[in-house]
Protein backbone atom coordinates (compact mmCIF):
# COMPACT_ATOMS: atom_id res chain seq x y z
CA UNK A 1 0.00 0.00 0.00
CA UNK A 2 2.77 2.00 1.21
CA UNK A 3 4.59 1.98 -2.71
CA UNK A 4 1.39 2.10 -4.18
CA UNK A 5 0.73 5.33 -2.03
CA UNK A 6 4.48 6.38 -3.22
CA UNK A 7 3.61 6.26 -6.62
CA UNK A 8 0.34 8.44 -6.79
CA UNK A 9 1.98 10.57 -5.00
CA UNK A 10 5.05 10.80 -7.70
CA UNK A 11 2.45 10.85 -10.78
CA UNK A 12 0.47 13.75 -8.74
CA UNK A 13 3.58 15.69 -8.23
CA UNK A 14 4.75 15.14 -12.18
CA UNK A 15 1.42 16.34 -13.50
CA UNK A 16 1.63 19.61 -11.49
CA UNK A 17 4.93 20.06 -13.13
CA UNK A 18 3.78 19.59 -16.36
CA UNK A 19 0.65 21.54 -16.03
CA UNK A 20 3.22 24.73 -14.94
CA UNK A 21 5.57 24.21 -17.44
CA UNK A 22 3.06 25.04 -19.71
CA UNK A 23 0.98 27.54 -18.01
CA UNK A 24 4.25 29.22 -18.41
CA UNK A 25 5.39 28.08 -22.27
CA UNK A 26 1.85 29.51 -22.77
CA UNK A 27 2.60 33.33 -20.75
CA UNK A 28 5.58 33.54 -22.95
CA UNK A 29 4.24 32.71 -26.24
CA UNK A 30 1.70 34.90 -25.48
CA UNK A 31 3.98 37.45 -24.46
CA UNK A 32 6.41 37.39 -27.14
CA UNK A 33 3.30 37.40 -29.69
CA UNK A 34 2.23 40.76 -28.30
CA UNK A 35 5.78 41.98 -28.46
CA UNK A 36 5.79 41.27 -32.13
CA UNK A 37 2.24 42.43 -33.02
CA UNK A 38 2.92 45.91 -31.23
CA UNK A 39 6.45 46.34 -33.19
CA UNK A 40 4.34 45.31 -36.49
CA UNK A 41 1.67 47.84 -35.91
CA UNK A 42 1.62 51.70 -36.66
CA UNK A 43 2.69 52.31 -33.39
CA UNK A 44 5.37 50.59 -33.37
CA UNK A 45 8.68 51.68 -34.90
CA UNK A 46 7.30 53.12 -38.27
CA UNK A 47 6.36 49.32 -39.27
CA UNK A 48 9.39 48.89 -40.37
CA UNK A 49 9.28 51.25 -43.56
CA UNK A 50 12.48 52.46 -44.17
CA UNK A 51 14.15 54.98 -47.22
CA UNK A 52 14.85 52.04 -48.85
CA UNK A 53 11.38 50.58 -49.40
CA UNK A 54 7.78 51.19 -51.01
CA UNK A 55 5.13 50.94 -47.87
CA UNK A 56 1.95 48.54 -48.79
CA UNK A 57 -1.31 48.85 -47.33
CA UNK A 58 -4.72 47.32 -47.42
CA UNK A 59 -8.22 48.61 -47.23
CA UNK A 60 -10.50 45.60 -46.76
CA UNK A 61 -13.87 44.64 -45.93
CA UNK A 62 -16.38 47.37 -44.37
CA UNK A 63 -15.39 50.93 -44.69
CA UNK A 64 -16.05 53.45 -41.55
CA UNK A 65 -14.98 56.12 -39.61
CA UNK A 66 -11.59 55.15 -37.92
CA UNK A 67 -9.19 57.84 -36.25
CA UNK A 68 -6.62 55.08 -35.61
CA UNK A 69 -6.44 54.10 -39.18
CA UNK A 70 -5.80 58.13 -40.01
CA UNK A 71 -3.38 58.36 -37.73
CA UNK A 72 -1.73 55.27 -38.91
CA UNK A 73 -1.74 57.10 -42.16
CA UNK A 74 -0.39 60.34 -40.89
CA UNK A 75 2.54 58.21 -39.11
CA UNK A 76 3.20 57.67 -42.67
CA UNK A 77 3.28 60.30 -44.15
CA UNK A 78 6.36 61.24 -42.25
CA UNK A 79 7.88 57.98 -42.48
CA UNK A 80 11.00 57.32 -44.82
CA UNK A 81 9.05 54.91 -46.88
CA UNK A 82 9.95 55.93 -51.14
CA UNK A 83 6.27 55.71 -51.72
CA UNK A 84 2.97 54.16 -51.07
CA UNK A 85 1.21 50.90 -52.78
CA UNK A 86 -2.54 51.07 -51.79
CA UNK A 87 -4.73 47.58 -52.22
CA UNK A 88 -8.08 47.61 -52.19
CA UNK A 89 -10.50 44.93 -51.59
CA UNK A 90 -13.81 46.85 -50.56
CA UNK A 91 -17.96 47.06 -50.95
CA UNK A 92 -17.82 50.16 -49.52
CA UNK A 93 -19.41 51.19 -46.31
CA UNK A 94 -20.28 54.84 -44.93
CA UNK A 95 -19.70 57.84 -46.81
CA UNK A 96 -18.64 59.55 -43.76
CA UNK A 97 -15.95 56.89 -43.26
CA UNK A 98 -15.50 56.44 -47.00
CA UNK A 99 -14.49 59.99 -47.07
CA UNK A 100 -12.42 60.27 -43.62
CA UNK A 101 -10.58 57.79 -45.66
CA UNK A 102 -10.03 59.41 -49.08
CA UNK A 103 -9.62 63.17 -47.39
CA UNK A 104 -5.90 61.09 -45.68
CA UNK A 105 -4.70 59.17 -48.78
CA UNK A 106 -5.30 62.26 -50.07
CA UNK A 107 -3.03 64.12 -47.68
CA UNK A 108 -0.26 60.83 -47.68
CA UNK A 109 -0.63 61.44 -51.50
CA UNK A 110 0.66 64.89 -51.31
CA UNK A 111 3.67 63.51 -48.88
CA UNK A 112 4.44 60.63 -50.73
CA UNK A 113 3.86 58.91 -54.62
CA UNK A 114 1.12 56.97 -54.43
CA UNK A 115 -0.62 54.17 -56.04
CA UNK A 116 -3.69 52.60 -56.27
CA UNK A 117 -4.39 48.48 -56.92
CA UNK A 118 -8.01 47.22 -56.81
CA UNK A 119 -7.42 43.37 -55.81
CA UNK A 120 -10.83 42.09 -56.33
CA UNK A 121 -13.52 44.93 -55.76
CA UNK A 122 -13.46 48.98 -54.90
CA UNK A 123 -16.94 49.54 -55.21
CA UNK A 124 -19.22 52.62 -53.72
CA UNK A 125 -17.01 53.84 -50.90
CA UNK A 126 -14.21 51.63 -51.74
CA UNK A 127 -13.95 53.36 -55.49
CA UNK A 128 -14.02 56.98 -53.14
CA UNK A 129 -11.07 55.76 -51.50
CA UNK A 130 -9.79 54.74 -55.19
CA UNK A 131 -9.94 58.10 -56.53
CA UNK A 132 -7.57 59.78 -54.04
CA UNK A 133 -5.07 58.09 -55.88
CA UNK A 134 -3.86 60.08 -59.39
CA UNK A 135 -3.26 56.32 -60.96
CA UNK A 136 -5.63 53.27 -60.18
CA UNK A 137 -4.44 50.09 -61.62
CA UNK A 138 -6.68 46.81 -61.39
CA UNK A 139 -7.04 43.27 -62.42
CA UNK A 140 -9.13 42.41 -65.81
CA UNK A 141 -11.96 40.63 -63.58
CA UNK A 142 -11.86 43.11 -60.55
CA UNK A 143 -15.38 45.34 -59.91
CA UNK A 144 -15.02 49.16 -59.89
CA UNK A 145 -17.95 51.77 -59.73
CA UNK A 146 -21.22 51.51 -57.72
CA UNK A 147 -21.08 55.20 -58.17
CA UNK A 148 -24.47 56.10 -55.65
CA UNK A 149 -25.35 56.72 -51.97
CA UNK A 150 -27.99 54.41 -50.37
CA UNK A 151 -30.48 54.93 -47.22
CA UNK A 152 -31.58 51.86 -45.41
CA UNK A 153 -33.87 51.51 -43.04
CA UNK A 154 -36.32 48.31 -42.23
CA UNK A 155 -40.27 49.15 -41.45
CA UNK A 156 -42.61 47.10 -38.99
CA UNK A 157 -45.58 48.44 -39.51
CA UNK A 158 -47.19 45.34 -40.86
CA UNK A 159 -45.79 42.98 -38.51
CA UNK A 160 -46.55 45.08 -35.76
CA UNK A 161 -50.67 45.01 -37.03
CA UNK A 162 -50.38 41.46 -37.13
CA UNK A 163 -48.67 40.84 -33.26
CA UNK A 164 -51.24 43.35 -31.93
CA UNK A 165 -48.57 45.98 -31.04
CA UNK A 166 -48.99 49.74 -31.53
CA UNK A 167 -46.11 52.20 -30.56
CA UNK A 168 -46.93 55.82 -28.73
CA UNK A 169 -44.54 58.65 -29.53
CA UNK A 170 -44.34 62.68 -27.71
CA UNK A 171 -42.06 64.28 -30.63
CA UNK A 172 -41.16 68.01 -30.86
CA UNK A 173 -41.68 68.21 -34.32
CA UNK A 174 -43.34 65.94 -37.18
CA UNK A 175 -39.68 64.87 -38.69
CA UNK A 176 -38.04 64.23 -35.83
CA UNK A 177 -36.41 60.36 -35.58
CA UNK A 178 -38.35 60.08 -39.30
CA UNK A 179 -38.15 57.29 -40.24
CA UNK A 180 -38.53 54.92 -37.26
CA UNK A 181 -39.70 52.01 -39.00
CA UNK A 182 -42.69 51.68 -36.39
CA UNK A 183 -45.19 53.84 -38.93
CA UNK A 184 -45.58 54.16 -42.57
CA UNK A 185 -42.89 56.89 -43.78
CA UNK A 186 -44.47 60.36 -44.36
CA UNK A 187 -44.21 61.97 -47.51
CA UNK A 188 -42.32 64.58 -45.48
CA UNK A 189 -39.98 62.39 -44.05
CA UNK A 190 -39.60 60.50 -47.13
CA UNK A 191 -38.61 63.73 -49.17
CA UNK A 192 -36.59 64.87 -46.39
CA UNK A 193 -34.40 61.26 -46.83
CA UNK A 194 -34.39 61.83 -50.92
CA UNK A 195 -33.00 65.26 -50.25
CA UNK A 196 -29.84 63.55 -47.88
CA UNK A 197 -29.17 60.81 -50.65
CA UNK A 198 -29.18 63.55 -53.73
CA UNK A 199 -27.30 65.71 -52.06
CA UNK A 200 -24.60 62.74 -51.27
CA UNK A 201 -25.10 61.36 -54.42
CA UNK A 202 -24.34 64.78 -56.37
CA UNK A 203 -20.99 65.50 -54.15
CA UNK A 204 -20.11 61.58 -54.93
CA UNK A 205 -20.48 62.37 -58.73
CA UNK A 206 -18.56 65.79 -58.90
CA UNK A 207 -15.71 63.73 -57.23
CA UNK A 208 -15.67 61.56 -59.57
CA UNK A 209 -16.05 63.89 -62.54
CA UNK A 210 -13.59 65.53 -61.05
CA UNK A 211 -10.33 62.94 -60.44
CA UNK A 212 -11.48 61.03 -63.29
CA UNK A 213 -11.66 63.88 -65.96
CA UNK A 214 -15.17 62.96 -67.37
CA UNK A 215 -17.25 65.03 -69.49
CA UNK A 216 -21.25 64.77 -68.69
CA UNK A 217 -21.91 62.66 -70.85
CA UNK A 218 -19.54 59.61 -69.67
CA UNK A 219 -20.34 60.72 -66.24
CA UNK A 220 -23.91 59.71 -66.82
CA UNK A 221 -23.16 56.50 -68.07
CA UNK A 222 -21.25 55.51 -65.22
CA UNK A 223 -23.12 57.04 -62.33
CA UNK A 224 -25.96 54.92 -62.56
CA UNK A 225 -25.55 52.48 -59.51
CA UNK A 226 -23.92 49.73 -61.73
CA UNK A 227 -20.10 47.78 -60.86
CA UNK A 228 -18.13 47.34 -64.01
CA UNK A 229 -14.91 44.52 -64.84
CA UNK A 230 -11.96 46.16 -64.76
CA UNK A 231 -11.52 45.55 -68.65
CA UNK A 232 -14.93 47.79 -69.30
CA UNK A 233 -13.08 50.21 -66.49
CA UNK A 234 -10.55 51.12 -68.51
CA UNK A 235 -11.90 52.83 -71.83
CA UNK A 236 -14.75 54.35 -69.11
CA UNK A 237 -11.98 55.96 -67.17
CA UNK A 238 -12.76 54.76 -64.06
CA UNK A 239 -9.15 53.27 -63.61
CA UNK A 240 -6.12 53.62 -65.97
CA UNK A 241 -4.57 50.74 -65.76
CA UNK A 242 -4.62 46.87 -65.77
CA UNK A 243 -2.85 45.26 -64.10
CA UNK A 244 -1.59 43.89 -60.97
CA UNK A 245 1.30 45.14 -57.90
CA UNK A 246 4.52 45.25 -60.39
CA UNK A 247 2.63 47.22 -62.81
CA UNK A 248 1.94 49.50 -59.99
CA UNK A 249 5.82 49.88 -59.05
CA UNK A 250 6.88 49.94 -62.95
CA UNK A 251 4.49 52.96 -62.71
CA UNK A 252 6.32 55.16 -59.59
CA UNK A 253 9.30 53.98 -61.60
CA UNK A 254 8.36 55.32 -64.71
CA UNK A 255 6.18 58.44 -63.34
CA UNK A 256 7.29 59.60 -60.38
CA UNK A 257 10.79 59.07 -60.70
CA UNK A 258 11.13 55.96 -57.60
CA UNK A 259 13.89 53.94 -57.40
CA UNK A 260 14.11 50.76 -58.93
CA UNK A 261 14.43 47.45 -57.22
CA UNK A 262 13.33 48.68 -54.20
CA UNK A 263 11.32 46.74 -51.88
CA UNK A 264 7.44 46.57 -51.31
CA UNK A 265 6.95 45.95 -47.37
CA UNK A 266 3.57 45.36 -45.48
CA UNK A 267 2.37 48.73 -43.41
CA UNK A 268 -0.37 47.70 -40.93
CA UNK A 269 -2.91 49.80 -40.67
CA UNK A 270 -4.37 49.86 -36.74
CA UNK A 271 -7.09 46.57 -36.66
CA UNK A 272 -9.64 46.92 -33.96
CA UNK A 273 -8.86 45.25 -30.84
CA UNK A 274 -10.94 41.90 -31.75
CA UNK A 275 -9.54 41.87 -35.81
CA UNK A 276 -5.82 41.58 -33.88
CA UNK A 277 -4.89 38.39 -35.29
CA UNK A 278 -1.12 38.47 -33.32
CA UNK A 279 -4.05 38.21 -30.09
CA UNK A 280 -6.31 35.25 -31.60
CA UNK A 281 -2.87 33.48 -32.22
CA UNK A 282 -1.92 33.86 -28.87
CA UNK A 283 -5.33 32.91 -27.46
CA UNK A 284 -5.20 30.04 -29.49
CA UNK A 285 -1.49 28.81 -28.21
CA UNK A 286 -2.84 29.31 -24.56
CA UNK A 287 -5.66 26.75 -25.39
CA UNK A 288 -3.53 24.14 -26.82
CA UNK A 289 -1.04 24.56 -23.81
CA UNK A 290 -3.68 23.68 -21.75
CA UNK A 291 -5.55 20.77 -23.50
CA UNK A 292 -8.46 22.18 -25.06
CA UNK A 293 -7.88 22.24 -28.74
CA UNK A 294 -11.09 22.19 -29.49
CA UNK A 295 -11.73 25.52 -28.45
CA UNK A 296 -8.72 26.83 -30.00
CA UNK A 297 -9.63 25.62 -33.42
CA UNK A 298 -12.68 27.57 -33.15
CA UNK A 299 -11.04 30.62 -31.93
CA UNK A 300 -8.35 30.25 -34.91
CA UNK A 301 -11.10 29.88 -37.84
CA UNK A 302 -13.88 33.14 -35.85
CA UNK A 303 -15.16 35.45 -38.32
CA UNK A 304 -18.10 36.53 -36.05
CA UNK A 305 -16.43 40.57 -36.20
CA UNK A 306 -16.69 40.65 -40.08
CA UNK A 307 -20.63 39.58 -39.50
CA UNK A 308 -21.70 42.07 -36.66
CA UNK A 309 -19.82 45.12 -38.77
CA UNK A 310 -22.53 44.96 -41.39
CA UNK A 311 -25.03 45.17 -38.85
CA UNK A 312 -23.42 48.31 -37.17
CA UNK A 313 -23.16 50.68 -39.52
CA UNK A 314 -24.57 54.07 -39.33
CA UNK A 315 -25.98 56.88 -41.31
CA UNK A 316 -25.49 57.26 -45.44
CA UNK A 317 -24.07 54.27 -46.89
CA UNK A 318 -21.77 54.35 -50.02
CA UNK A 319 -22.00 50.71 -50.12
CA UNK A 320 -22.33 47.60 -52.96
CA UNK A 321 -24.24 44.57 -52.23
CA UNK A 322 -24.26 42.10 -55.04
CA UNK A 323 -26.92 40.05 -52.63
CA UNK A 324 -29.68 42.67 -51.93
CA UNK A 325 -30.69 46.48 -53.22
CA UNK A 326 -27.42 48.68 -53.77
Amino acid sequence: MSLDSDVIVDRRRIRRKLTFWRVTAAVVAIAAIVAVGVIASPAGRGSFTTSGSIARIHIDGLIRSDNDRVEALERLENSRAAAVVVHINSPGGTTAGSEQLYDALTRLKAKKPLVVVVDGLAASGGYITAIAADHIIAQQTSLVGSIGVLFQFPNFTELLKTVGVKVEEVKSSPLKAAPNGFEPTSPEARAALDSLVRDSYAWFRGMVKERRGMDDALLEKVADGRVFTGHQAVDLKLIDELGDEKAAVAWLVAQKGVKAGLPVRDYKLSPRFGDLTFLRTAASITLDALGLNGIARQIEQAGVVQAVDRLSLDGLLALWQPAGTN
